[in-house]
Parts: C-alpha cells; structure tokens; sequence
C-alpha cells in the first residue's frame, strides 16, 4: 500500500515480455480473480440456461422435460412383458412355503396378501409402473439429439463451475490472500503509520513482520495439532495446511529481508521513533494478539481467530473485487470526462469538490467501504481539487473524506454485513435511512467547506457553460451507453439486476468493458502532450492488455494490504471478546441518552484502530445487545455505527483513511503541503484533519441524539 518510491528498483529477468512477478504473482491475482467472476458469473447463466432448456427441449405430449436429458439415462431393469399369470403362481407358491407363521396377527396379514384378487392387481400395477417407466425410456432416448447434447454439455459445464466456487470459496479466498499478502510483504506495502523511507524504517518493519510472522505461524501449527487430538475428523484439513504455509512463507520472507536490508534511496538512516511509525498494522496488531494469547495460556487463539475470515469468504472475496474494479476505473479515462462536463462553469474549489465528492458517493456505495475507494480514486480527487485553485490542505481533507459518505448507500458491502449478522435489521431499512444520513453529511460539508471559503463565487453563466457542458458530454456518451449495455444484459438477459448481492459480480465485468471500450476510443483520438495530461494520469497504459495487466498488478498489494489487515483485526477483535473488557461497561443505563453517548465513544475508538469489517464482527456480538436492551432502536444503532466508524477512520492515532490519503497521494505531496502551511495558522496547519473531523463529529451528535430528541420532546414530534 505504500509508495514505492523510495524502494530501490531491481533488474527483474523477463519471460516473454513478462517480469517474473507478473508471472507468479499478477497471474495468479488475475486467474483467481476471474474464477470469482466466471463462478458468479456462471451461476446466473446457469440458472438461465436451465430455463431456457424446459423452453426448447420439452414435450408435453411426450411427458419429457429437459432436466430428464440432462443426463443419459439408464434403461429400467424391471421386465415389461413380464407374464401376470406365472408371476401370480410363483407368488403363490413361493408364500405357501413361508406360511408357516405362529403369530396371530401375523397370520391374520398372511391370509390377505395370499388373496388372489389383490396379488393380481398388484402384480398387474408393478408391471404397469414398469412398462410405463420403460415407455418414458424410450421417449428420453429419442428426443436426446446432437443438439441437446451440445446444449446439456454447456449447461451441465456451467453448473460444475458454480457448484466448485460454492463448495471451495475459503480455497479460493485462502490462495487468493496467500498469493496477494507474499507480494505485500515482499515490496513492504502493509499499510502502516509512516512509509518507510530510511533504512532504519525498513528495518523495522522486517524486525516487526518477522516476529508477528513467527507468533502466526506457532499458532497456526498448535492449532492444527489440537484439532487432530480432538479425535473428531477434520472438515477440511487442507485449510490447516495453507495456513502454516502462509505464515510460514511470511516468515521466510521476513527473515530473508531482515538478513538482507533494503538500502534506501532516501539517505540517513532515520530514527527508531520513525522506524516505529513505518511498523505495519499487520505486525503491530499480530504482536499485540499473539503475545496476549501467549499469556493467557492460549497458543492457539491467534490462528483461531484469524480463521474466523474463512467463515465469512464472501465479503473479503467480493472486497477484492471491488479493489479490482477500482484499478481498472483508475487506468480509464472516466473520470477525466466526467470533471471535463464540470469544468465549463468555473466553480469554486468548495463547490466542485463538494460536486465531486456526490458523485464519488456512488462508486462509494458499490466498492463498499470508504478506503477502498480512497485507495481507488483518491489521487485523482486530489489533483483535480488542487487543479482548479483548492490548497493542498484542503485537497488532502476532500481525498480523507471522498469514500465516507457512500457507505451508508445502497449497496454498501459494510452494510450487507451488518444484515449478515444481525437479524434485527434489514438491508432495505438501512439502506432506506442511509439517504437520508447521506444527504446530512454532504450537507455538513457544503456548510463547512462554504464557511472556510475566502474568494467570491465567480461562477460562469449557464448560456455559456451550458453549451460547453453538452459537448463536453459527447465523448461521455459511448462510456454511459457501456455501462447501460452491461446493466442491461445482466438485468434482462440473465434476469438478475444491479444490487447489493449482483454488484461484486457486474462491477468489474462493467469496468472491463468500458476500459475495452475507452482504450479503443483513445487509440482513435491524437495524442495529447504529457503536459495537458492529467498528472495522476502517468501510470496508465496504452492498450487494453496492458492496462488490464498493470491495474492488476496494482490490485495485488492492495487486496494484501486491506484483507490482511482485515484478518488480523479479527485477532484483535478477539483480543477484546476474551479480555471482557466490554463487560466492564454497564449494560443498563440511567437513559437513552447515557446509554447513547456511551456506545457512541465506543464505536469511534473502535474505527481509530479497527478494520471496519472486523469491528462490524466485534459490536454485533458485544455492543449491539447493550443498545437493544436500553431502548435504542436497530436501525438507529446501525446508522450511528457506521457514521461513528468513520468518523474513526480519521482520528489518530491510525487514522485509516488519512493513512490511505497519504499512501495514495504520494508523501512527497503530504510534505511540501506540510511546508507550505508552516507558516500559517493552527487551523489552515491542519485543516486536513480539521474539515473531515468537524463535519463527521457534528453528523455523528446529529444521527446519535436527533432521533432521540425527536422521540422525547413533544415539541419535535411534528419532524417524525
């Protein structure tokens, strides 16, 4: 996740134009990648393919339906001309011999089944049944043709796929992670505080992996030999394995690092203050859980905790995606034609970036938690707020900020879990409230973003402007009609529409089509010289292979990054569940209103140093109940948690996505805009800070006591 500027570049020997990183790690990344996309994408054809099967290939007349041919099938064993007469004698006989029987009742059912009449009528029905199930026969094997066989063939292909990705997605998400946390740890791309730079900051980072490496893999080994000793067969034993050797290649990597220093550009070898801020989250909380567990007397805990990932594949997997999509959004130029319809009118820095940040909401919404997008489009909201006369300070609050206010839109992934794991809400009901703190947040920052603004509005007038916008919007036009043709085809053509569950699916099948699509309508166009480029444009590529390739390359230390920090917040996660820390807390209060402020609190330290899919895991078994039992309702909880948690992910001292902000934007960028303000007042000194955190505290009061005010005042009873 941290830039590689100050990582020395190798001389990697190539393969076909291929480095051998691409080889093992981009190709592996893209092959897994697109098996989710093929396994979901499959389980719709196949439900498709099914329909239309019945459709083509059924007889009424005939009594066949498709699904009787989806297989050959096996002649009945059973004799159709079978003679009724002798098949009755040789009943008779045959009981005769076995009629001796002392048993009453036993004589009493004896006597009907040698009833003539009734042996008769059932030796007549069975030969019936099977003349019947041989008629049936004859007609499946007539009307089985090369072409249902070609049709069943594609049908029955899809099936095993989906049917494969259903029953392996713990696989595929353990290979997927394997292969994607290898390359994180060997570029030292772990999100953490400071990217290194100095050769001391690498060093500790090598020290602080190689030991949390160590604490993982010990407790991955102990907990596979506790769950053969238990005597009770292993589900999936395989799992067990990966585990040891993934923390065991981190461990080797780690090691091999800490043997050889990286000698860093930068000179001076740095302090070990800084050293410590350049350690990853991932060692830092791994250190922090394993050496508890060690404690307690729970080798264990640690592995058990991290496995808990395995238990919920779909989210980290469909986070992938979404991380995928957004490398694929960043080597299009889609972005550049949307800012060029904005462009004409000549608005002010806070208002376009108050413009850019609602429209940023909805690919907020569909990558499903705000760093992800952060990672995804961050740089470009900075430059382009930057471009248009923002300060720098300004532009690095904007970018903190672009992924906070699309989480609580449909169809938020942190939402899908929130319904996955507590049944007291439902997707609809918070989705239904989530416009409605959406519209509360973006308001707050037009308000706060109006109020540090100094220069008049100079806003070009519409009879101008308009006319440039349409124009503007023509190059636009074949990218919306893309996008309208994918939708379409998975709306109509497989009967399944953009939503919640669809979204991981269609989203980068989406972008894959319009960067085909862009690629080619850029090849057409004149080169434009670098110097009317966009500069966050310099990373993309020409061509679609290569753009696909370098935005998967991309994609591999940040879905590292993320689901790795993702599982070690679970150990974390289980570090407070065992210490019983929450049960410190009171679970009945005074009044709401205490009971409120409390979890409030606890939500936003939760997000200062959580993942926010861990710390859904976490307050869905702890601190959900104590709102339920003090009369706060569900949906009302719920929102105040996902404002509480991002308004967390910008508070020190982790601050994930100012932390992402810096990684993206680069930390050259975060210090010569450090310099130009260090002369300037408290508040424009830290106004990236400042802005973000003002706006989400006072929505944060707002959505925790607005409703409870509502719902005790009489004279606020009229806003219900």
């Amino acid at each position: 996740m941290t830039t590689t500027t100050s990582t020395p570049a190798l001389a990697m020997p190539r393969l076909l134009g291929r480095t051998a990183s691409e080889w093992l790690i981009s190709l592996p990344t893209i092959t897994l990648l697109l098996l989710i996309l093929l396994i979901g994408t499959g389980e719709m054809i196949h439900g498709q393919l099914l329909k239309f099967g019945e459709i083509l290939f059924h007889d009424d007349r005939g009594h066949v339906q498709y699904f009787m041919m989806r297989a050959d099938p096996v002649r009945p064993t059973c004799d159709p001309q079978l003679n009724v007469d002798a098949e009755v004698g040789r009943l008779q006989a045959e009981r005769s011999r076995k009629s001796t029987v002392d048993d009453d009742i036993d004589g009493l059912f004896t006597e009907q089944a040698m009833d003539p009449t009734l042996l008769r009528q059932s030796v007549e029905s069975t030969v019936a049944q099977c003349q019947a199930r041989h008629a049936l026969y004859e007609q499946v094997v007539k009307h089985i043709t090369p072409a249902i066989v070609a049709y069943r063939t594609v049908e029955t292909s899809f099936f095993g796929l989906f049917h494969f990705g259903s029953e392996n997605r713990p696989l595929i998400l353990l290979l997927l992670l394997t292969v994607t946390s290898i390359a994180t740890t060997l570029g030292f791309h772990h999100i953490c505080l400071r990217p290194p730079k100095f050769e001391r900051d690498y060093r500790v980072q090598s020290i602080t992996m190689t030991m949390a490496s160590a604490l993982l893999l010990q407790s991955a080994v102990r907990y596979q030999q506790i769950s053969v000793e238990a005597g009770v067969p292993i589900e999936h034993p395989w799992l067990y394995y990966l585990w040891i050797v993934l923390f065991g290649v981190l461990l080797v990597i780690s090691v091999y690092q800490l043997a050889r220093p990286v000698t860093a550009v930068t000179k001076g070898v740095g302090t070990w203050g800084q050293g410590l801020q350049s350690m990853p989250l991932f060692a830092s909380m791994g250190l922090i859980s394993g050496i508890y567990f060690l404690l307690h007397d729970h080798p264990s805990g640690l592995a058990i905790y991290v496995s808990k990932l395995m238990d919920i594949p779909n989210l980290p997997l469909q986070l992938a995606l979404y991380i995928w999509a957004g490398m694929l959004l960043k080597q299009s130029r889609l972005v550049d034609l949307f800012m060029n319809t904005l462009r004409p009118w000549k608005f002010s820095p806070e208002l376009l970036t108050y413009l850019i940040l609602l429209a940023a909401a909805l690919p907020t919404a569909y990558s499903g938690a705000s760093g992800v997008f952060v990672i995804a489009a961050g740089a470009i909201i900075y430059h382009e707020v930057r471009a248009v006369g923002g300060s720098s300070q300004y532009a690095l609050a904007a970018t903190a900020m672009s992924g906070s206010l699309g989480v609580v839109l449909r169809p938020s992934l942190l939402v899908v879990g929130i319904t996955m794991l507590n049944k007291e809400v439902t997707s609809d009901q918070l989705f239904h409230w989530g416009g409605y703190v959406f519209v509360l947040t973006s308001t707050m920052f037009f308000i706060a973003s109006q109020m540090r603004r100094t220069q008049p509005s100079n806003i070009t007038p519409a009879r101008i402007a308009l006319p440039e916008m349409l124009r503007q919007l023509v190059p636009l036009l074949p990218h919306v009609a893309a996008v309208m043709a994918v939708v379409g085809f998975y709306s109509f053509a497989l009967e399944t529409p953009l939503n919640e569950i669809s979204a991981p699916t269609i989203i980068p099948v989406l972008m894959i089509v319009v960067l085909t699509l862009d690629k080619i309508l850029a090849a057409r166009e004149p080169a434009k010289p670098k110097s009317h480029q966009p500069s966050y444009a310099a990373h993309r590529q020409v061509g679609v292979e290569a753009s696909i390739r370098s935005a998967t390359t991309e994609t591999v230390s940040h879905i590292g990054a993320y689901i790795g920090l993702m599982m070690l917040s679970q150990t974390v996660g289980g570090v407070v569940e065992r210490s019983e820390i929450i049960e410190l807390a009171p679970h009945h209060f005074s009044s709401v209103w205490a009971a409120m402020a409390f979890l409030m609190i606890a939500k936003v330290v939760l997000g200062m140093f959580m993942e926010p899919i861990g710390a859904i895991f976490l307050v869905s078994g702890t601190l959900a109940p104590i709102a339920y039992r003090n009369g706060i309702d569900p949906v009302h909880f719920w929102m105040m948690v996902l404002v509480a948690f991002e308004l967390g992910y910008l508070l020190p001292p982790v601050a994930l996505n100012q932390l992402l902000t810096r990684q993206v934007v680069g930390e050259d960028e975060i210090d010569k805009s450090d310099h130009e303000v260090e002369n300037a007042s408290f508040v424009h000194r830290y106004e990236r800070w400042i802005l973000p955190i003002v706006v989400m505290s006072v929505s944060l009061t707002i959505v925790g006591f607005g409703p409870l005010a509502v719902q005790h005042f009489e004279w606020l009873r009229f806003l219900r």
